[in-house]
């Protein structure tokens, strides 16, 4: 699809079924972005790449446990598990997903000071990974995603996206929510829509 991009985010081990931080059915996505890929002239995948000791762990925090939510540097953050500890296992892209496809890899997360959900920024705003140029050094003005998790990284993809002038489309059937609460996934998906992210099924885009 020529001036669309595939990004795929976070298809990591960690959010798979037996990861740190399982996402419910992820391990569903792999196959899907595998079909998908053939059909994007440019493929992106983002990867959370932790520091030990990340601020977003509950372990780096005394008497803290995984779901609480607390303020890191004037930001509210979900404390999670150790997830993604740069070069470690977890961290990798899960084993099944056709890395050969994909164009392009952003990292993010990689500040200890600050969360980073999204593919195009910090949880603050202020720290770019570089995905805008990628893309559009390529030419890129449109975008769809897929990937883990909906409710948090996917969902701030999509957010970013918009907010930095792509079209967006969300391929839901491609994607995986956390579901921290009730509901939490069907509120993502109304907030992208509401700024303009198009809710898709992948089996309209397959070749």
């Amino acid at each position: 699809m020529k001036n669309r991009a595939l990004i795929l985010v976070d298809l990591q081990n960690d959010f798979m079924p037996g990861g740190a931080l399982a996402v419910p059915d992820g391990d569903a996505t792999v196959a899907i972005a595998n079909e998908l890929m053939a059909s994007y002239d440019f493929v992106v995948a983002t990867q959370d790449w932790h520091p030990e000791g990340h601020g977003s762990f509950a372990a780096s925090h005394a008497d803290r446990s995984p779901g609480e939510v607390i303020e890191l540097h004037g930001v509210a953050q979900v404390l999670w598990p150790v997830h993604c500890v740069q070069g470690t296992p977890g961290a990798s892209f899960h084993s099944s997903l056709d890395v050969a496809g994909i164009d392009a890899v952003v990292r993010k997360g990689e500040d200890l000071a600050i969360d980073s959900y999204g593919g195009f920024f910090d949880n603050g705003g202020e720290r770019a990974t570089g995905l805008t140029e990628i893309l559009r050094d390529r030419g890129i003005i449109e975008v769809d995603l897929m990937g883990l998790a909906t409710d948090y990284c996917v969902r701030f993809t999509a957010l970013d996206a918009v907010r930095e002038g792509f079209q967006a489309r969300l391929l839901v059937e491609g994607c995986r929510g956390v579901e921290l609460a009730p509901g939490d996934v069907a509120a993502a998906l109304a907030e992208m829509a509401a700024v303009g992210v198009e809710l898709r099924d992948p089996c309209d885009l397959r070749s």
